[in-house]
């Protein structure tokens, strides 16, 4: 044997074949999707009754979810009376209608209020909430300060009730489901998530969405940051994020982000494109030490979604859309929380790991340097 020949020996000892090298991909059988239980919850029993705190946009999808699943809204508020009686015409016309939150939390036959103003704006709400001994369901993002979040998780334990948060993407069908897998040890132990959305935000230009300068990252990337912490809970570990305005877009705040995120014994990316006008796209993948989840659709409500495992793949027949089922959702693991005494799964202790995480992302791009998931305890929007 030559030198030559005995090098190219050495060259390829260890190297894998040439398939595996060239990353090619095995044919797999398709084998039946487990039964997941990915759909949003009911209490058993007689759901109490709900008080709504802040009628404006949202809050008709929260209603119209809440009437659908025929649960008892006894009682909308909002500090333009026209806006509530607007809103109690269209869904729950026996419903009382104030201009004052205070009179809801007076009212002893309301044992749950949903609080939807902006952070700023129901933060003395949420507190007195809590002090008048109310369940609540806040609206994301939770809070400003996560030093301020923790208090409020204090007063809830304190007082014996309830505190959780409108992450209302938890329910969204393709997200339940592939959380439902993660946590049921589906995919082994969770190395990598990755998403990539690429849709059209344009539509806040001119609207209040562009007081927001940090938009993407924090009013709507919370959603995934938040997924991300529901299917790798307490890894992850610091954030490197970029944010920019798109050429051509009107609108006046960043509508592009990314974010790269160190996970403990594993990464994770989120791509935000929120300036493209045509083919919009939203994909997400998870990948664990015993198989990978895949999600793709042209929008957030329309998604399939593949599992694969060593002995196979499988795609569910999802039933549903984010809208209104995410609300319904929300609400739902509140009321059976409630019903069976239990912390719920979108607890607000638990969220301020997600917050973490944005605010994170939100500091790094603005400084440009890689920043510790719990290093900011607050930002200003």
């Amino acid at each position: 044997m030559t030198d030559e020949s005995r090098a190219a020996e050495t060259r390829t000892e260890g190297m894998p074949d040439q398939d595996s090298y060239a990353l090619k991909s095995v044919n797999l059988p398709e084998i039946p999707a487990p039964d997941l239980p990915y759909r949003p919850p009911s209490p058993r029993g007689k759901a109490p009754r709900i008080g709504l705190i802040g009628a404006g946009g949202i809050a008709a999808a929260h209603l119209d979810a809440y009437r659908a699943a025929g649960w008892d809204v006894a009682v909308i508020c909002n500090r333009t009376r026209a806006r509530a009686e607007a809103r109690a015409r269209e869904f729950y016309p026996e419903a009382r209608v104030t201009d004052d939150w205070r009179e809801v939390l007076a009212d002893p036959s309301i044992e749950v209020v949903d609080v939807t103003p902006h952070p700023a704006d129901r933060l003395p709400i949420l507190r007195a909430a809590l002090e008048a001994g109310k369940h609540v369901l806040s609206q994301k993002p939770f809070v400003l300060d996560l030093d301020e979040g923790e208090r409020l998780c204090d007063l809830a334990d304190a007082r014996g009730v309830r505190l959780a948060v409108n992450q209302n993407g938890r329910w969204s069908p393709h997200m339940a489901w592939m959380r439902a897998a993660v946590r049921q040890g589906l995919l082994g132990d969770v190395v990598s998530c990755h998403v990539s959305i690429h849709w059209n935000h344009g539509w806040i230009a001119g609207t209040p969405f562009e007081r927001l300068e940090d938009l993407v990252l924090y009013d709507f990337g919370i959603h995934w940051f938040d997924f991300l912490a529901s299917v790798a809970p307490g890894r992850a570990r610091s954030v490197f994020a970029t944010a920019a305005r798109a050429r051509g877009q009107a609108a006046r705040v960043p509508l592009l982000a990314q974010a790269l995120v160190r996970l403990e014994d594993g990464q994770a990316s989120l791509v935000f494109d929120g300036a493209l006008a045509h083919g919009p796209r939203d994909t997400t993948y998870v990948g664990g030490t015993q198989g990978s989840l895949f999600s793709e659709g042209p929008d957030l409500g329309t998604q399939t979604v593949t599992l694969t495992r060593a002995d196979g793949w499988s795609r569910p027949s999802l039933e549903g859309s984010w809208f209104n089922d995410g609300f319904r959702g929300a609400m739902g693991e509140l009321l059976c929380a409630i019903e069976e005494g239990r912390e719920p799964g979108h607890a607000a202790r638990a969220n301020l790991d997600s917050l973490a995480i944005a605010f994170a992302a939100i500091e790094s791009s603005h400084s440009g340097r890689e920043v510790a998931v719990g290093s900011v305890r607050r930002i200003a929007v």
